[in-house]
């Protein structure tokens, strides 16, 4: 009976220590990893542009910024576009629902520009020429922007399309739309915001 007792001990007693050991090495990988990321948040913004975002943009922030060019390589900064309502559309010429939901964007756009309403058509990564022909198909006129190698896609951490944000005059987001937007749930989210009837 005693040496079962004692072995028992030996074995609890190593049970124990390989724990021990556990939460050791735990605790020490933890307190790399949480340095590791201490760091990239204290690291200054590389010389030739600002450091990723960590987190997806989302309601009551700033928008993050970006300057696009347009169809005709005319530069669109969005900060540039404070005091307006600001509609930032990001799509494809590919997505089946991005299509569906740009005639109501074009109504809207030309119903209520003249009140400061403007639309951003982001595109991913498409050709000048594929833009401008979706848009010749469609009778758009608002902004198509060119987002070559799907940069603001990534500052938006965008996953869907089409997906959109509302940035308000003061450049924060006040509502964000994942999926195509039907025509009744544009209106309701402009009336929201103060604009349309």
């Amino acid at each position: 009976m005693a040496e079962q007792s004692t072995g028992l001990s030996g074995r609890n007693r190593k049970l124990g220590i390989g724990i021990v050991l556990v939460i050791v090495i735990g605790l020490v990988g933890f307190s790399v990893l949480t340095n590791d990321q201490n760091d990239n948040l204290s690291q200054t913004p590389p010389e030739n542009g600002p450091l990723e975002l960590n987190t997806a943009p989302e309601r009551g922030a700033l928008a993050p910024d970006f300057t696009l060019q347009n169809l005709s390589g005319e530069e669109i900064t969005l900060s540039d576009l404070r005091g307006k309502m600001v509609l930032i559309n990001l799509w494809a010429t590919w997505c089946g629902p991005c299509r569906l939901e740009m005639p109501a964007f074009e109504d809207k756009y030309q119903e209520l520009e003249g009140e400061g309403f403007v639309v951003l058509a982001v595109n991913f990564d498409e050709s000048a020429e594929d833009v401008a022909d979706f848009r010749d198909e469609l009778g758009l006129t608002f902004e198509l922007l060119l987002d070559p190698g799907g940069e603001v896609q990534k500052l938006y951490r965008n996953r869907t399309y089409p997906s959109s944000f509302f940035v308000g005059p003061d450049g924060v987001i006040q509502i964000q739309h994942i999926g195509v937007m039907t025509e009744g749930q544009l209106d309701g989210y402009l009336a929201d915001l103060g604009f349309g009837s």
